[in-house]
């Protein structure tokens, strides 16, 4: 019974230590990464199932798979996997702007936005908040370097502005845009910040991008009197 139990062990370690080989130097992967070839995807997803028990992998989302320390070779960054957690969709909001050093807080929830339903995930790598935008202002994010070697789609500092100020009651205020206390405002495009309004038709965020624009006029002010 001991030898079986033994042999069974073997077998299992040898199986992750070819796990590591395919995904060791993946941030975070997806089953479909190891069904290549003559595989049964049911004892695929029956073995992923005892690691995440084991405490080998974690598991974000199903068919969404992070190994654990001390397996992981790289920490994947936030921001990567709330991309990889609902595809369509870019981070924005306070965590974009905390992103872009404009406001002073540190974020721990990691917030983006999606044409997709709005969704909340909580996992042993953080919080993960999904907000529903149409269609029309799916728009203004790219592609950015969130950590060495790691990329994912980010609000423009101007689009994450804007899309707070759409999704927030009131978010077009001066009293609303005071308590965000923003800074690094130097850091905008005054021009795309009005474009991207424009663009939105939305009269609320027209209104936001010139009291931001003020804001922003303000601070060149105050900076060039010292």
């Amino acid at each position: 019974m001991v030898a079986v139990i033994c042999h069974l062990w073997y077998i299992i370690r040898m199986e992750f230590e070819r796990l590591l080989e395919i995904v060791g130097d993946e941030p975070v992967f997806e089953t479909g990464l190891l069904l290549a070839g003559a595989v049964s995807p049911a004892n695929v997803r029956r073995q992923l199932s005892r690691w995440v028990k084991a405490g080998r992998l974690f598991q974000l989302r199903r068919g969404l798979y992070v190994l654990a320390p001390p397996f992981q070779k790289v920490r994947p960054h936030t921001f990567l996997l709330a991309n990889r957690l609902k595809p369509s969709s870019y981070v924005s909001l306070q965590s974009a702007l905390a992103f872009y050093s404009l406001i002073p807080e540190a974020v721990p929830l990691t917030t983006s936005v999606t044409t997709a339903r709005p969704a909340r995930w909580q996992t042993a790598l953080g919080s993960y908040l999904f907000r529903h935008i149409t269609h029309e202002l799916f728009f203004g994010y790219g592609r950015a370097e969130v950590s060495p070697d790691q990329w994912a789609f980010v609000a423009w500092p101007e689009k994450a502005l804007l899309d707070l100020v759409y999704l927030q009651p009131g978010g077009d205020s001066p009293h609303y845009l005071q308590e965000l206390r923003l800074q690094n405002l130097e850091r905008l495009d005054l021009d795309r910040l009005q474009q991207v309004a424009v663009k939105a038709s939305k009269p609320k965020l027209q209104r936001a991008a010139q009291a931001i624009v003020e804001l922003a006029r303000a601070e060149a002010t105050e900076y060039e009197e010292l």
